[in-house]
C-alpha cells in the first residue's frame, strides 16, 4: 500500500557546494538561485512547511508532476542535487500549442542555470518510471488540470504515480479547495477541486490517507484587482471571487494570466509571448 498528503495538502502513502548546493530544506528555500519573483510568494505558498509536511529528503528520487514555470524545481533541484534526483512530468509537447508552449519555457529555465543540469523530463499522462523506484511524487495545484470530463485524467495520472512509487512512497498533492458537492463542471471551470474527488481518486488508485493540513490555507478578502500586481496566488482567489470583473492581468506571467483567465469561463487568445499585456474583451455582457 502507499499513501497520498493533500494541503489543501494531503498525503498518500504506499506501505510496506553553498553556491550551488544547499545542505538542507531551509537552505533550499532561501538559495541565492532562486528568482525574486518567486520568492515573493514563499508567504502565500508556504514551500518550506509544505515539503517538511510530505517528509521530503535530500537522498530522495521525486517527481514532480506538471512543473509549470518551475516554481517548486527551483527548490526542489537545490535540495536533491547532492545526494537524490529530482524528475518533472510535463506535458507532451505535441498534446496542444499551450503544451509545447509550457515544455519550450520549462527547457529554457532548466538551461539557464547549472543547478538544473540534472533534472531529467518524463511526458505526464506516460509511464513516469520504472515500477517502484521513486521516493515520492509531488504535484502542486495541477489536479483540476487533469479533470477531464469525467475525471479520468485525474485517474491515469494517479495510477502511473502508484505504479512508479516505492512501498512506503509518497504522493504529496497541494490542491485549491472547492466547496463540498461543487460538480466536476464548476471544479475544471473555476481550478477549485473538492477534497473528496481528490481524496476518493488517489484511493481508487490503490493509495492511503496518511495526512491533511491548512498550511496554505489563504483569508479570503473583498477583491481590489487594482492592488494585485503579480502575485498569482493571491490574484486567482480573489478574482474567482467576483467573476463579474475582468482581471487585470497585465505584467503577470503569460501562463498564469490565461490560466486566471480561462479559469473564469473565458475564451483567451493571445499575441507573442512573455507577460501579460494590452488586453480587450471580445464578447457578450455577463448574464446576457
Amino acid at each position: 500500500m502507499k499513501k497520498i498528503i493533500f494541503c489543501f495538502i494531503f498525503l498518500f502513502t504506499i506501505f510496506n557546494s553553498q553556491n550551488l548546493l544547499a545542505t538542507t530544506l531551509k537552505d533550499s528555500v532561501n538559495h541565492s538561485e532562486r528568482s525574486e519573483k518567486n520568492v515573493l510568494r514563499d508567504k502565500f505558498r508556504n514551500p518550506l512547511e509544505t515539503l517538511k509536511f510530505f517528509e521530503i529528503e535530500p537522498s530522495m528520487t521525486i517527481i514532480e508532476l506538471s512543473p509549470g514555470n518551475g516554481w517548486y524545481t527551483e527548490i526542489l533541484s537545490t535540495y536533491l542535487y547532492n545526494q537524490g534526483k529530482l524528475i518533472a512530468a510535463a506535458y507532451d509537447p505535441n498534446l496542444s500549442d499551450y503544451a509545447k508552449r509550457s515544455m519550450e519555457s520549462y527547457e529554457r529555465k532548466l538551461k539557464s542555470k547549472e543547478i538544473y543540469n540534472k533534472v531529467e523530463i518524463v511526458n505526464l499522462f506516460s509511464k513516469l518510471s520504472d515500477d517502484g523506484t521513486i521516493d515520492a511524487i509531488l504535484t502542486f495545484r495541477n489536479v483540476h488540470n487533469w479533470i477531464g470530463e469525467d475525471g479520468s485524467g485525474v485517474k491515469k495520472v494517479f495510477q502511473q504515480a502508484y505504479s512508479s512509487l516505492k512501498p512506503g512512497g509518497i504522493l504529496g498533492v497541494v490542491e485549491h479547495r472547492a466547496n463540498p458537492g461543487t460538480s466536476l463542471k464548476d471544479m475544471k471551470k473555476s481550478g477549485y477541486v473538492t477534497e473528496e474527488l481528490t481524496i476518493n481518486l488517489a484511493e481508487e488508485a490503490g493509495f492511503i490517507l496518511s495526512a491533511k493540513s491548512e498550511i496554505n490555507e489563504i483569508e479570503h478578502k473583498t477583491p481590489n484587482f487594482k492592488s494585485i500586481e503579480n502575485d498569482y496566488n493571491t490574484y486567482f482567489t480573489m478574482a474567482n471571487k467576483v467573476v463579474d470583473t475582468i482581471p487585470n492581468v497585465k505584467g503577470m506571467a503569460g501562463m498564469d494570466a490565461i490560466s486566471i483567465l480561462e479559469n473564469l469561463g473565458l475564451k483567451v487568445s493571445y499575441m507573442g509571448k512573455g507577460k501579460g499585456g494590452d488586453a480587450s474583451y471580445m464578447g457578450k455582457e455577463k448574464g446576457k
